[in-house]
């Protein structure tokens, strides 16, 4: 059937006019409201929702102990948010959460952190990963988050941190950035040292921060911990024993 043609608007009379500008105007008008709607919709589910946080909290609780995320959870979590537990960012997010024990999140700990995060999905803690590795470039956050450490790791009954602990977090804090960690770590496994206090856990950072790799800049009568003058003569005796070999 052939189509018809459009009449014109000399063809329209005034009430076809008037009639068609109504139907234009309810159709712009109901597609305004509709994405309208959409969109509040969407904001609604981006924006953070405290109780979306501790619904989320609470998948990872059990029963008897609802106001505690504990070690069998944060496995979960972490499944959950495709980390593995040994990732630095998990201790980056505990400094964000001010978390008191290691493998352990309270609820009021988890919403403090979350909630400055804007966190209450998996999903959207996935989006938040690269800033918190990020933040660690920071040098001043950096220190914050290694001296926060200590405390966090070491058994709360503790004054001191135990050597395994003490490697295992100097490893994943200073493993990477400070070229001398291996002869530091294996110095420490053929020391007498059992335990690291915190005096010698924040004299570590600023050493690796501040002595050339050479040792040229150390100053054996400085105010720097026994262990480290005992690390320095250490390595020297190394270096010298494999310059003696080489000639």
């Amino acid at each position: 059937m052939p189509r018809g043609k459009r009449r014109s608007n000399h063809d329209m009379g005034e009430d076809d006019r008037q009639t068609s500008k109504r139907q234009r105007n309810t159709y712009t008008t109901a597609t305004a409201t509709a994405q309208n709607t959409s969109r509040r919709h969407i904001k609604a589910e981006d924006s953070f929702s405290h109780k979306r946080c501790l619904a989320w909290f609470r998948e990872y609780t059990n029963p008897d102990e609802p106001d505690t995320l504990g070690p069998d959870g944060m496995e979960k979590f972490c499944e959950d948010i495709g980390v593995e537990p040994e990732n630095v960012v998990m201790l980056v997010l505990a400094y964000k959460m001010g978390a008191t024990q290691m493998g352990f999140f309270s609820q009021y700990e988890w919403l403090k952190g979350l909630t400055e995060l804007e966190c209450d999905s998996a999903l959207k803690m996935q989006s938040k990963l690269d800033y918190l590795k990020s933040i660690l470039n920071d040098p001043n956050i950096f220190k914050s988050i290694y001296r926060y450490a200590y405390d966090f790791a070491k058994d709360s009954d503790q004054r001191s941190m135990d050597i395994n602990t003490a490697k295992a977090m100097l490893q994943l804090l200073l493993g990477k950035h400070w070229p001398l960690y291996p002869q530091f770590a294996q110095f420490l496994d053929q020391s007498k040292y059992k335990v690291i206090n915190k005096d010698q856990w924040c004299n570590i950072l600023e050493f690796s921060r501040t002595i050339n790799n050479d040792l040229t800049n150390y100053d054996i009568d400085g105010a720097w911990p026994v262990m480290l003058d005992e690390f320095v003569e250490w390595l020297r005796q190394q270096r010298q024993c494999t310059s003696t070999t080489s000639s």
